[in-house]
Order: structure tokens, then sequence, then C-alpha cells
């Protein structure tokens, strides 16, 4: 099982990225989603979730009306786009999913929201 992030970058305040998350090594149709992040001295925090065919999204307060999660079964890709952004969106971002008891997450990219 791997899951590969990657778009994280350096952005102004009310700018925008879009994160990508490749996965492989699994039946990833079969999946829910999620990102989460942690900023630097808090504990990771649950962002985003899309269910397996896409049909359903939910998110974090902190999220909602600013970030899309998204999928392509296709490609086996999971997106985060995130507009709107704030210093306090600043965190390494996590690509991650759970099966039969354990958790796999990517190594994840660095998002910082800056001037």
């Amino acid at each position: 099982v791997q899951l590969v992030e990657s778009g994280g970058g350096l952005v102004q305040p009310g700018g925008s990225l879009r994160l990508s998350c490749a996965a492989s090594g699994f039946t990833f149709s079969s999946y829910r989603m999620s990102w989460y992040r942690q900023a630097p001295g808090k504990e990771r925090e649950w962002v985003a979730a899309i269910t397996n065919n896409g049909g359903s999204t939910n998110y974090a307060d902190s999220a909602k009306g600013r970030f899309t999660i998204s999928r392509d079964n296709a490609k086996n890709m999971v997106y985060l786009q995130m507009n709107s952004l704030k210093p306090e969106d600043t965190a390494v971002y996590y690509c991650y999913f759970g099966r039969w008891g354990y958790d796999y997450w990517g190594q994840g990219t660095q998002v910082t929201v800056s001037l």
C-alpha cells in the first residue's frame, strides 16, 4: 500500500492550492479516503473525507466553504482543492485511509500560507 501526496508549497493568504494523493497497492475504489493535517505543535486533525464512489463528502468546520475533496477512481487519485487559504491553514497535509483496523498514511506535503 502506498499513498503519495504532492502539490504543497508556499502561498499567500487568499491564494489556492490543489493537493493530490496517488494511491496504489489496494483496491482504491472500495475505500473512503480522507485528508488530515498537522500544524507545528498541534495534533493531527481531520480535514475532509469522501466516500468510495465520490457520492458523499464531509468537511471539518475549518474547511467548509473553502476546501473541496474529490477523487478519480480511474486514476487512483484523491484531491484537495484549497481556496481562500489562511495562515492558520499552514500544516503538513496527509492522505489517509483505513482498512481492517489498520491506518495508512502518506508521507505528507507541506502547505505554508504566508506573505
